[in-house]
């Protein structure tokens, strides 16, 4: 999307965010000494005194502690951003699995109507994978060059202005690390009435870690696990929808995936698949299947880092299976929100060029089939 574009879906929720600014929400933690930044009307992460940006190197030259510092900071974010999804773009928090209560649990966002209103587009976004959570392409980008480029608030904002349903998913919330969690819980306690507690608290976070304790989640195990539940049990059930996906890098793999897991129902569903510097690979995870890959060819685009200007040709002898352009920026990070407005101008022409085709499992006929049932 033209940076414009973006700014002006940011500073729509801006006033918002103002009541829900990043600020009070560090204010919340004992780390307010340590991370003293907000976002500036830019929606650029800022030191609220130096207005300088964000700064690694916070404890001089002492690697662990800054990259707990860094780490806490992420997790902060992680949660602001899951409160802008909600009370900003209001979408709504939903637990998998369903049936679970009393297990740790993964979760993800969907607009009100995702799965009751017909006729409608309903777009799917994927995310590359790494630490950082559901509303985020990119952490790094995040800090480095703002919510805009980083986080997934402004294709959310441009869908749902498109009159699109939406569904954002959150992949690599795989596990529940009980040390951790029981130390973001001390960080995040409100209203602690003493300075010296929080001091001591701060302390112990940036002290040496301790080997993890980690629990899977059912049903989010693994990104492809999460996808294939989600797929299972909402995506599928929805009826009458034309669904779309935008996937960012190891996206793109999780997706290959779930096309040759649920290959009837997801060629018969999805109508338009953005890849985004995909990590897929089509020879390993489609193979010879000759309709898979005749599906991809006319279901498919990505947009590759490229020195190229946007949109150009960037097919290369390697990977040629559909249509490959460039993203019009040469970093991974900053491929997403480089190419919305490009991605959401494919989408639109996909369905408009859409046609009915029910895909289902009859077997094709081949020469040497046909051969067979003449000599029987």
């Amino acid at each position: 999307m033209a940076r414009d574009c973006i700014g002006d879906l940011i500073m729509k929720w801006l006033p918002v965010t103002q009541e829900l600014s990043f600020q009070k929400f560090i204010e919340q933690s004992d780390l307010l000494e340590e991370l003293k930044y907000d976002f500036n009307e830019k929606a650029e992460l800022r030191h609220t005194e130096t207005q300088r940006p964000f700064v690694f190197n916070y404890y001089k030259n002492v690697l662990e502690r800054n990259s707990k510092r860094y780490q806490a900071l992420g997790h902060l974010l992680a949660q602001y951003i899951y409160e802008l999804l909600e009370k900003v773009c209001k979408l709504q928090k939903v637990y998998i699995p369903t049936e679970a209560d009393k297990e740790p649990r993964s979760f993800f966002f969907m607009s009100e109507r995702a799965l009751t209103s017909h006729h409608s587009v309903l777009l799917v976004l994927l995310q590359d994978h790494g630490a950082f959570r559901a509303g985020q392409w990119s952490q790094q980008a995040i800090i480095h060059h703002g919510l805009q480029h980083g986080s997934q608030i402004p294709c959310i904002q441009m869908a749902l202005q498109a009159h699109y349903d939406v569904i954002v998913l959150n992949p690599n919330d795989n596990f529940v690390d009980l040390k951790m969690e029981n130390e973001w819980k001390g960080l995040l306690t409100q209203n602690i009435g003493s300075s010296s507690l929080k001091m001591v608290q701060a302390e112990n976070f940036f002290s040496l870690q301790k080997p993890l304790q980690c629990i899977p989640k059912r049903c989010s195990n693994t990104p492809e696990e999460h996808m294939a539940y989600i797929w299972d049990y909402f995506i599928s059930k929805t009826e009458g929808k034309d669904v779309a996906f935008i996937v960012h890098g190891y996206g793109g793999l999780v997706f290959m995936d779930l096309l040759v897991r649920r290959k009837w129902e997801v060629m018969n569903k999805v109508y338009a698949v953005a890849l985004i510097d995909s990590e897929h690979h089509v020879g390993h995870q489609l193979g010879s299947d000759v309709q898979l890959l005749a599906w991809i060819k006319h279901h498919c685009r990505e947009w590759v880092t490229s020195p190229k200007p946007l949109d150009k040709p960037a097919t290369t002898v390697l990977r040629k299976e559909f249509p490959m352009v460039s993203a019009g920026t040469e970093k991974h990070n900053l491929a997403p929100s480089s190419s919305l407005q490009s991605i959401f101008k494919y989408f639109k022409k996909a369905l408009k060029a859409k046609t009915t085709i029910n895909y289902s499992r009859v077997p094709i006929v081949t020469r040497s089939c046909t051969k067979r049932k003449q000599s029987a």
